[in-house]
């Protein structure tokens, strides 16, 4: 196999890695790869921070490992290579009835991505995470072979649920696909006045899918506002799909100036009329809208952007609230804000989610920006939540040790199996994960 040195980089593209990347294609290649060298896997490199590189390091491309190698039509039940996308498997299993239990915000991360990240999507409070749908995971280190599942080597099935990719490289997953009626989705969009009226939609949701986009330029009575999105599938006369566009160029630093945010904040929020509206839309449009847009993070110039994203537990959300008004003062913010309820439900000792309110939101790269994520951090260890280390590239060890309890146990298993540390990645090294206390 040939390694090829390549400049890669983080989704916010503030972070970047220069360093040996390997592409194997079949599982032969990878097998003999792993063998050779003990080195992290990565995908579409959607994390936003240094989650997915290794700079001067080796690592391996995982994105040509995308096939599937057995489907269940009967239970839904699939067993694919780790670089197959979340977005193909929608594509290829919606028209049978069958679709991913959960699905982040982006098509485009691998399989092999979400079980390392053990991400959540717009239903979470009803199906949990990612990885409480995985049936068995393939794990290769050396020449070993390991599969976990959640009954045996069940520490090591935990430890690799959300845990960035230290207990080896992902080769295959075994999934459980939900049944779908169809490949659309039955949209429901609603006004949230303001933080109260926000909170309250999201805790009144009966819905199978929930999301709320928020105005973090909103001040003063309007603090919080938002639109509700609310959704169910189903099957129907499927709408046609919306031209894809691109991001040629880095947008200059004014693209996203506060007055143009708030300009736009403002256009975004009324376009929902006061007494809501439904549609129509295809499932990509409704999980995965940014997709549409390649390169999208190109939007925040040359220098890159932030993504601060947490989860604070369900009587923290006057604190939550602290945390916006700080973000709305600023004057930092970008369109690209998401509040949503999350329900209890996580995988592995180091994975994000638990029961609680989770804010997103983007800002461009600047000093000042950096100042208020880490005002931001030091208020969601005061109020007992946790950052999201998919999105991170600014945290402190620390902190993020005291925000998952369970870290002395990861660090315990990850350390069995990789005890020289071949794994570490520049985030793992950042924060120092594989050191407990």
């Amino acid at each position: 196999m040939v390694w090829k040195t390549s400049d890669y980089a983080g989704w916010g593209r503030v972070l970047t890695a220069s360093g040996e990347l390997a592409r194997p294609e079949r599982a032969r290649s990878l097998k003999a790869i792993v063998a050779d060298t003990t080195c992290p896997a990565i995908g579409n490199c959607r994390s936003y921070g240094d989650a997915s590189l290794n700079d001067g390091g080796r690592a391996i491309d995982m994105t040509r490992m995308n096939r599937i190698i057995a489907f269940d039509a009967e239970a839904g039940v699939v067993t694919v290579e780790a670089g197959i996308t979340i977005g193909e498997l929608a594509h290829i299993f919606a028209p049978q009835g069958w679709l991913p239990a959960v699905m982040p915000g982006t098509g485009f991360a691998t399989v092999g991505g979400c079980i390392a990240q053990d991400v959540h999507g717009k239903n979470h409070h009803n199906e949990g995470s990612f990885g409480q749908h995985i049936l068995s995971v393939t794990l290769l280190i050396g020449e070993k072979r390991t599969v976990a599942t959640p009954d045996r080597n069940a520490g090591l099935f935990r430890a690799t649920m959300g845990g960035i990719g230290q207990t080896g490289v992902i080769a295959e997953a075994k999934l459980q696909l939900k049944p779908c009626p169809g490949d659309v989705m039955m949209v429901t969009e609603r006004r949230a006045s303001d933080w109260d009226e926000h909170l309250a939609h999201l805790d009144g949701s009966q819905a199978t899918y929930c999301v709320g986009w928020i105005d973090a330029t909103a001040t003063g009575s309007t603090l919080g506002r938002g639109i509700v999105e609310e959704a169910e599938l189903a099957a129907g006369l499927l709408p046609k799909a919306k031209p894809s566009k691109s991001v040629p160029l880095d947008a200059p630093n004014f693209a996203l100036s506060a007055p143009i945010v708030r300009t736009f904040n403002n256009a975004y929020y009324r376009r929902v009329p006061t007494s809501g509206r439904s549609s129509v839309k295809r499932i990509d449009d409704f999980f995965f809208p940014l997709d549409k847009i390649h390169d999208w993070n190109r939007l925040y110039g040359k220098r890159g952007f932030y993504q601060f994203q947490n989860v604070v537990p369900l009587d923290q959300a006057y604190a939550l609230k602290a945390m916006l008004k700080e973000i709305a003062g600023a004057g930092l913010a970008s369109p690209l804000a998401v509040l949503k309820r999350m329900g209890a439900g996580r995988a592995g000792h180091m994975s994000f989610p638990m029961e609680g309110y989770t804010l997103a939101v983007d800002f461009p790269a600047r000093d000042a920006a950096r100042d208020l994520i880490a005002m931001l951090e030091d208020m969601t260890v005061d109020a007992g939540g946790r950052l999201y280390l998919a999105k991170d590239a600014l945290a402190t060890g620390p902190a993020i040790k005291a925000m998952y309890s369970e870290h002395a146990d990861w660090v315990k298993a990850v350390n069995k199996v990789d005890p020289d540390h071949a794994l570490e990645t520049d985030m793992v090294r950042r924060l120092n994960l594989r050191e407990a206390g």
